[in-house]
C-alpha cells in the first residue's frame, strides 16, 4: 500500500466530515485545512530514484490517492487533469481514489475515459442512509470499471443492499470514526451491512472499531493504536468462498434464555401451531418431523450465503415452517441475531443438530400447550 497526495486541504460538505481527521490533524500544528494547496508529491508517480527506476512500483500495492483531501474537490480542477495523465502513463499501477464528491465525477474526467481504466478503483462514501441513498446511485450509474463502497465513519444502520444487488460494486467496508470527538459506532450496524454483502457476495471489511464502539450494550473507548487490530481480531471482513466466518467466536444462548426472550417478542409470540399441523404431526410421528426439521436446515440454513437469504422460509405450509419463525431461525439474518451464529459460514453438523434441537423444542411445547 502506498499513499499519493497530489494536494492538500478540503472543505466540509456532509455529517462524516464533522471530525474529519486532516482537519484535526492540521489544527494541532496550527494550520487551516480549509486551504487547499499543491503538494510536493504532487508528481509522485512519475518521480525516478538515481537508478532512474520510478520510485512507485507495483510492489507497493494499490496507491490510495488524495487520502488528504478530495480528488473530484473543485479546487483542484487546474490540477486534476495533470494527474489523470500520470495515472495514464503508469497501468502498471493500480490507483485506488475515495470521494464524497461522486456528483462532480462525470465533469472531471479525462476525454478518453470511456467506460473506465482497469486500473483504477473509484469509492464512494457514505456514512449514513442520506448519503447513501444520494451518493450510491450515482456511482452505480457512472461509467467505472471498478466501484468500492465505504461507511467510515459510520454514523447510522444503512441499508445499500439494492445498490449491492445490481452487481456493480466490488467492495464494501465499514468502520467507526477516531479522535477524541468521536461519535459512537455500534457492532450491530457493522454485522446488518456484512449481512448484506453475503447475500450480494460483495467482499466485505470491517476496518476499525473508531473510538467509541457499542457492542451488547456496552460502550468501550478503545484506543486508537487498538483500533485496526480489534477490527481485524473480530474476524468480521468477509470474502466470499473463503471460509474466513469459520474464524469468528461465538457462544450460543442459553436455552432459556431464548425462549424467555421468543415470547417477549411480538412477532415471534404470534406463530403457533394450528389444528391441521397438530394432526400433520400426529399422523407421521415427531421422529419424521425431526427428520423434515433437520432436510430444510441443511438445504436452505446451512449454506454459506443460502438462496433467496431471508425469504426461504415460507410463513405456513408445514410445522417447521412455522417453527423457523417462531424460534428465529428463518435466516442466516435472524440465527446471527437471536443465536450469534455468525452468517457466511457453513453450518458445521453441531450447529446444525443445534437449530433443529429449538426447532424441535419449540414444536414439543406447542403441542403440549395445544393438548391442554
Amino acid at each position: 500500500m502506498a499513499i499519493w497526495n497530489p494536494w492538500h486541504g478540503c472543505q466540509k460538505i456532509s455529517p462524516g466530515c464533522a471530525n474529519c481527521y486532516v482537519y484535526r490533524r492540521d489544527e494541532s500544528i496550527g494550520k487551516d485545512a480549509s486551504i487547499v494547496t499543491k503538494t510536493g508529491d504532487y508528481g509522485l508517480p512519475l518521480k525516478k530514484n538515481r537508478q532512474g527506476d520510478y520510485k512507485l512500483t507495483s510492489a507497493d500495492g494499490i496507491i490510495f490517492t488524495c487520502m488528504t483531501s478530495d480528488f473530484f474537490l473543485d479546487e483542484a480542477d487546474d490540477w486534476r487533469e495533470g494527474c489523470w495523465d500520470m495515472i495514464r502513463q503508469r497501468k502498471d499501477l493500480h490507483f485506488h481514489i475515495i470521494t464524497k464528491r461522486i456528483d462532480r465525477f462525470s465533469q472531471c474526467i479525462p476525454a478518453d475515459w470511456n467506460d473506465g481504466w482497469d486500473h483504477v478503483t473509484i469509492c464512494s462514501t457514505c456514512e449514513n442512509q442520506d448519503r447513501a441513498d444520494y451518493r450510491l446511485p450515482i456511482l452505480i450509474n457512472l461509467p467505472i470499471k471498478h466501484r468500492e463502497v465505504i461507511s467510515e465513519p459510520m454514523l447510522e444502520e444503512i441499508y445499500i443492499e439494492k445498490y449491492l444487488a445490481t452487481g456493480m460494486i466490488e467492495h464494501v467496508t465499514c468502520g467507526g470514526e477516531s479522535g477524541e470527538k468521536a461519535r459512537p459506532c455500534e457492532f450491530k450496524w457493522i454485522q446488518e451491512v456484512r449481512r448484506q454483502c453475503i447475500r450480494c457476495g460483495v467482499s466485505f471489511t470491517f476496518k476499525q472499531t473508531g473510538a467509541v464502539f457499542v457492542k451488547d450494550d456496552k460502550t468501550y473507548h478503545i484506543e486508537r493504536k487498538f483500533q485496526l487490530e480489534q477490527a481485524r481480531k473480530s474476524g468480521y471482513s468477509y470474502v466470499p468462498g473463503m471460509g474466513m466466518a469459520n474464524l469468528i467466536s461465538y457462544k450460543l444462548p442459553d436455552r432459556k434464555e431464548l425462549f424467555d426472550g421468543l415470547s417477549r417478542s411480538k412477532f415471534r409470540s404470534r406463530f403457533h401451531l394450528s389444528n391441521k399441523e397438530k394432526a400433520y404431526i400426529y399422523e407421521k410421528s415427531i421422529e419424521e418431523i425431526r427428520k423434515h426439521a433437520e432436510d430444510f436446515v441443511a438445504k436452505r440454513l446451512s449454506p454459506e450465503n443460502p438462496d433467496n437469504d431471508g425469504k426461504q422460509t415460507p410463513m405456513r405450509g408445514h410445522p417447521v415452517f412455522v417453527a423457523q419463525h417462531a424460534t428465529a431461525c428463518c435466516c442466516r439474518g435472524c440465527l446471527e441475531k437471536w443465536h450469534h451464529i455468525p452468517a457466511g459460514k457453513v453450518l458445521n453438523r453441531e450447529e446444525q443438530e443445534y437449530v433443529v434441537d429449538v426447532l424441535m423444542e419449540w414444536i414439543k411445547r406447542e403441542i403440549k400447550s395445544i393438548d391442554k
